[in-house]
């Protein structure tokens, strides 16, 4: 028997702010428009059902409406309009609605989420039983409903809410320019006078759709280069910073060292130390239902507050003579696919561990890491040589290589020359400034990055997510 979270109620306060109320916790949910704002609606609601293992119900309420949400683990949701029940005005939602995938769930962009997305009638009807039910059809219907039927037939079709939004036809509300002139303009006149935005913004409001872009189950980014220094646990930081910033929560970076990894020191810190080692061994209580719970995850894992993900460190105990081998990693993947929607793992050095092996075949998406250095660059070479040998060359060839400067002036010929030899072996090269923030080794301050490396790490991002 699961444990069943309380029905949640969500106050939607504007088309870009809502307040999530579960039981006495109360969590403001901001996006930054009205189809953002629904996606991360459904997300959180998605999280407690993987936590709770049934679909969780919610309460949509905006002024004077309400309907009912129901979402499923898998991510898939109804939403529909229910008449009120007399006793309290309330909509009744006393059993799940039938699951309907968000992917086929259509409706012309709003300013709000008042309307709801109808969810399909699904016939109950078995169909050995297809001949008792035209027998049903066919009978004598009562007088009540025969008059019923008779008015309805001569009153005329009136047009209803569905037909008043797809009245205004399938375009997006246009974007609104913040940068440069253009934004400049509209500031000056109150929005009067209001500019598309620049190519350059428009560019980055682009990849940050990409960013956004819907996922149909949950995904595994994996960081690679067998080489130290090669950026691994910076690129693996930043990838879920950018992820985390314009996706919303259910992210995670993962230091998947199979002794110990610096992912965690590179986090800014947490109220434990607690790491993927205390996760394996307290693995059980999370099958459990008293234990399943992302309250329960959240003392395992160190929360970056302003960049919206989480982290879970490899071992920190110099003294320990523990491993996290393949069937650990597997064990504790199965368990945090319940929990994460986008997980980016950083790896060690060492692409003969069963763990490493392990992340690669678990992998959705490769990313290759290398500084612009000869060394560093033939050892991810060397890399993807001998994973084409073990039958990873499909992943190969669908991987996104990311070649970062190590100085201020890197050596433009030898970038050029890299970036030629794995355009040809990957799917696609992007290439990252140096940023003087990230040379000290310490917590990674995403607030102190330049607006370079923030705008080449979302182009990163963009990169990643279309192939996911």
């Amino acid at each position: 028997m699961t444990s069943r979270h309380p029905d949640a109620t969500v106050h939607i306060l504007s088309s870009t702010v809502a307040r999530l109320h579960v039981g006495t916790e109360v969590e403001e949910v901001v996006a930054p428009d009205p189809r953002a704002l629904r996606d991360r609606i459904v997300e959180e609601m998605r999280q407690l059902a993987a936590s709770s293992g049934e679909p969780a119900q919610a309460t949509l309420v905006e002024g004077t409406s309400r309907w009912p949400l129901v979402v499923h683990p898998d991510g898939t949701y109804a939403e529909a309009l229910d008449p009120a029940t007399p006793e309290t005005g309330r909509i009744p939602v006393t059993a799940p609605l039938p699951a309907v995938p968000s992917a086929s769930v259509t409706a012309a962009p709003s300013a709000s989420l008042a309307a709801p997305f109808p969810a399909e009638p699904i016939s109950s009807v078995p169909v050995s039983d297809a001949a008792a039910a035209a027998d049903v059809a066919l009978a004598p219907a009562a007088p009540e409903a025969a008059v019923a039927r008779d008015v309805a037939a001569r009153e005329p079709a009136r047009p209803t809410v569905q037909d008043l939004l797809e009245s205004r036809g399938g375009g997006s509300t246009r974007p609104r320019a913040t940068e440069g002139w253009q934004g400049f303009v509209r500031r000056a006149t109150g929005g009067a006078v209001s500019p598309a935005p620049g190519r350059a913004e428009q560019g980055r409001l682009d990849r940050v759709k990409r960013v956004q872009r819907r996922l149909d189950a949950p995904r595994t980014i994996v960081v690679l280069n067998p080489k130290g220094g090669a950026h691994k646990t910076t690129s693996t930081l930043l990838l879920a910073a950018t992820f985390g910033t314009f996706r919303g929560g259910a992210t995670l970076a993962w230091d998947n060292n199979e002794t110990r990894g610096t992912l965690g020191w590179r986090a800014q810190s947490a109220p434990h130390h607690r790491t993927a080692v205390d996760l394996l061994e307290d693995l059980d209580e999370f099958w459990n239902p008293q234990g399943s719970s992302l309250a329960a995850l959240d003392t395992y894992v160190r929360t970056q507050v302003d960049a919206r993900f989480d982290v879970l460190a490899s071992d920190e105990d110099a003294a320990a003579s523990s491993t996290i081998d393949a069937a650990a990693f597997d064990r504790l993947h199965a368990l945090l696919r319940r929990y994460y929607r986008l997980m980016i793992v950083d790896t060690g050095n060492n692409m003969r561990a069963s763990n490493w092996v392990a992340a690669v075949d678990a992998a959705d998406q490769l990313v290759i890491v290398s500084t612009v250095r000869e060394d560093t660059a033939a050892s991810a070479a060397w890399l993807l040589d001998g994973l084409r040998e073990k039958g990873f060359g499909a992943k190969i060839d669908d991987a996104v290589t990311v070649l970062t400067a190590p100085s201020s002036r890197p050596d433009r010929r030898l970038e050029a020359r890299l970036s030629r030899h794995f355009e040809q072996v990957t799917s696609a090269v992007v290439s990252a400034p140096f940023d003087p923030s990230l040379v000290d080794g310490g917590p990674i301050d995403f607030e102190a990055l330049a607006p370079e490396t923030r705008d080449a790490w979302l182009t990163v991002a963009a990169t990643v997510a279309d192939r996911l």
